[in-house]
């Protein structure tokens, strides 16, 4: 079993990271260097939280065989060795090698591999690729030389805090600069950073996710909160609208300025491939192909104003996509919720749900998850379980706590988590320790990433699941991993005491810390800053209980769920108008669907007989006929095409555009599907007319 374990948590962690870049990513839309760019960035930082646990149990089982090498024989008190004063080995318990032990030299070369891969992706290779990625240029040459300006600001404030701290070395009379030395120093300065703003969303999901699940348990509580995000959302649903119809706008005025043998005709023809589909057709309809331009009476946009409108392209589309996605998600989940408050009270104990779901269910599921054990666990069981997981997490958000503020205190022992692991190590018990790592790391991970999931700056950065996140927000997440995860494993083997630089022991320090150098280097920094600033999460989780910065938001002008606002009251009632008024349109289409489907049944098997009996029989007096008369509308097409065709674009111009009908996509366009052509051409697209009922 040498190395199986790591080997298997490697494949593991793999595809982890794949699931969830698919949950929030789109593989056929996004740029391939995106994905895999973020792709990397998620699968190391996992790989730090899920092989650290390895580590430590095979750092205890080599200090355990240092002990005893360096032990005295039993009619000999005398203790030599390095490590025996701090470890000694009992005799009741020999070092029993852990079932995943990883060999001598394997895991620094890891560690190494992993922690400046992750650095060099967050600090220099991502930042560029953001903003190569948002850049509007239409050739590669544009995009990297934008992408180098908007960094220039960036990486210079990385040299100014490494700078500072290169000084404050030089100046100390007691330090001399080595590469190593050199090495801390980039190591201090990227573990300060990442500290920093790691407290700050630990404070917060160390309070919110307990909440958030007690809250789950309060059916009413949740389905207040859903309306307000339905009017919430239709107010964003309804400017990412206005703001596609502007931009439209403009790129309309821009295709019939510039003209097909124009030089920047290329860029408007880039342009036109981001647009919807039904743009596409409006702006390509009325395109003159023939029509030369003339520099003299015309004022052309230069490529700067193209490059600039590019990117508002780009943006507004994928922010009207999204806004359409989540729209239909919310409408789910409000249906849901009020489904679950109907049959709360029902006296059947079966589920019945408003609508049903047009996908044919699973046989196997259907037949176990049937309408009674539906409401039972919905109705009955799931507040159950959220209530106990809620208290759960509230036990180990206290032990985070109490651990952060006493973590430093090596005499007595006070941090928890190096309680447990004490213990677990007078025993050996690897299993325990293994799994008391995990689930403690763990829980840290989860506090941080789930709030850099739920975190929103504006419309600039947001994760939205089911494949709606943009590639800026994309590499952004992997940069705030890959910052965030080293910091928060050297704070949990700080927590553990088995940071030798915490712990003030001269024992054998993990792999993991070996690499990151002795923080002695800057003293200020390792005791410090390290030991004192995670004391601020007690504030923060303070904060958050009284949800103080929702308040300040509030005061702000940014709307948050309040129960005791009179806005919140407002918004409320609106989104539940909303979710009423969508709810009766979907009803109706469902009866109407009914009435078509009865429809069929009653007509539908003898309109098929007679038409299968006349195509088994065919009328030869029929067949001339039906020739006669082809001939004739092909001769009277031929004679009124111009005129019947000048009839049929009118009436199409003067139908109301739909928005929203169509279902955005960032393909190529292929010449079949009547979209928009290189050129300033248009393909005329043919479409099949469904009659509604009435």
């Amino acid at each position: 079993m040498s190395g199986a374990a790591l080997g298997l948590e490697i494949v593991f962690v793999f595809f982890l990271a794949l699931f969830l870049l698919h949950r929030y990513g789109d593989f056929k839309k996004q740029h391939r260097l995106v994905i895999i760019g973020t792709l990397l960035a998620w699968y190391l930082c996992f790989l730090i939280v899920f092989i650290l646990p390895l580590d430590v149990s095979t750092t205890i089982y080599n200090r355990c065989r240092h002990a005893a090498a360096n032990s005295s024989p039993p009619e000999n008190n005398n203790v030599t060795g390095v490590y025996a004063s701090v470890t000694p080995a009992p005799r009741q318990h020999p070092c029993f090698k852990p079932w995943s032990y990883i060999p001598d030299g394997i895991m620094p070369i890891f560690w190494r591999v992993v922690y400046w891969t992750s650095q060099f992706l967050t600090w220099i290779l991502l930042p560029f690729m953001q903003s190569y990625a948002r850049s509007g240029g239409f050739s590669i040459t544009g995009k990297i030389k934008t992408a180098l300006i908007e960094n220039a600001i960036y990486y210079g404030t990385y040299l100014l805090i490494f700078g500072a701290f290169l000084i404050y070395v030089a100046v100390n009379p007691r330090l001399h600069l080595e590469w190593n030395q050199l090495q801390t120093i980039g190591i201090a300065a990227a573990n300060t950073w990442g500290l920093f703003l790691l407290v700050l969303l630990l404070g917060y999901g160390l309070v919110e996710i307990p909440r958030s699940y007690w809250n789950g348990a309060k059916r009413g509580y949740l389905l207040m909160k859903t309306y307000f995000k339905a009017a919430k959302l239709m107010t964003e649903k309804a400017d990412a609208e206005e703001n596609l119809e502007d931009v439209m706008e403009e790129v309309r005025k821009v295709n019939e300025s510039i003209k097909y043998n124009h030089p920047l005709r290329k860029c408007v023809d880039t342009i036109l491939k981001k647009c919807p589909t039904d743009y596409q057709e409006k702006m390509g309809r009325n395109m003159d192909d023939y029509e030369d331009f003339d520099e003299k009476r015309n004022t052309y946009p230069s490529e700067k104003s193209l490059v600039k409108l590019h990117k508002q392209v780009i943006y507004s589309v994928q922010r009207h996509r999204r806004t359409q996605v989540q729209w239909q998600i919310l409408l789910e989940q409000a249906f849901y919720l009020e489904d679950v408050a109907k049959n709360e009270t029902s006296a059947t104990h079966q589920f019945v749900h408003t609508f049903q779901s047009p996908e044919p269910e699973n046989r196997f599921i259907q037949y176990f998850y049937n309408p009674t054990v539906e409401w039972y666990w919905e109705c009955l069981l799931r507040p159950w379980f959220h209530r106990i997981l809620a208290v759960v997490l509230s036990i180990f958000s206290v032990i985070v706590v109490w651990s952060e503020c006493t973590f430093f205190s090596t005499t007595p022992v006070l941090s928890l988590f190096a309680v447990f692991i004490q213990l677990a190590e007078k025993t050996y018990n690897y299993i325990y320790i293994e799994i008391a790592c995990f689930l403690s790391i763990f829980f840290l991970s989860i506090c941080v990433y789930s709030t850099v999931f739920r975190i929103r700056v504006f419309n600039y950065y947001y994760l939205a699941s089911h494949h709606q996140t943009d590639a800026y927000s994309l590499l952004f997440s992997g940069m705030l991993f890959c910052r965030l995860t080293p910091p928060l494993c050297l704070n949990f083997l700080g927590l553990t005491h088995m940071d030798s630089s915490i712990s003030h022991q001269n024992t054998q320090p993990t792999a993991y810390t070996s690499i990151m150098g002795s923080m002695k280097v800057l003293s200020f920094i390792a005791d410090g800053f390290y030991i004192y600033y995670p004391m601020l999460v007690v504030i923060l989780c303070i904060a958050t209980y009284f949800s103080l910065g929702t308040r300040c938001l509030n005061l702000l002008g940014f709307q948050q769920f309040m129960g005791d606002n009179d806005m919140t009251s407002d918004l409320v009632d609106e989104g539940k108008e909303l979710i009423r008024r969508e709810k009766r349109k979907r009803q109706r289409q469902e009866e109407g669907e009914n009435r078509r489907r009865e429809w069929k049944e009653r007509y539908g098997h003898n309109r098929e007989d007679s038409t299968r009996n006349r195509n088994v029989h065919p009328d030869p007096k029929e067949s001339n006929f039906s020739d006669t008369t082809t001939n004739w509308s092909s001769k009277y097409t031929r004679a009124n095409n111009r005129t019947e065709r000048d009839r049929i674009e009118l009436l199409q111009d003067a139908e109301p555009l739909d928005f929203n009908a169509e279902t955005f996509t960032d393909d190529s366009l292929e010449p079949e599907s009547g979209r928009y052509q290189p050129g300033g051409r248009y393909l005329s697209m043919s479409s099949s007319i469904i009659f509604e009922d009435i």
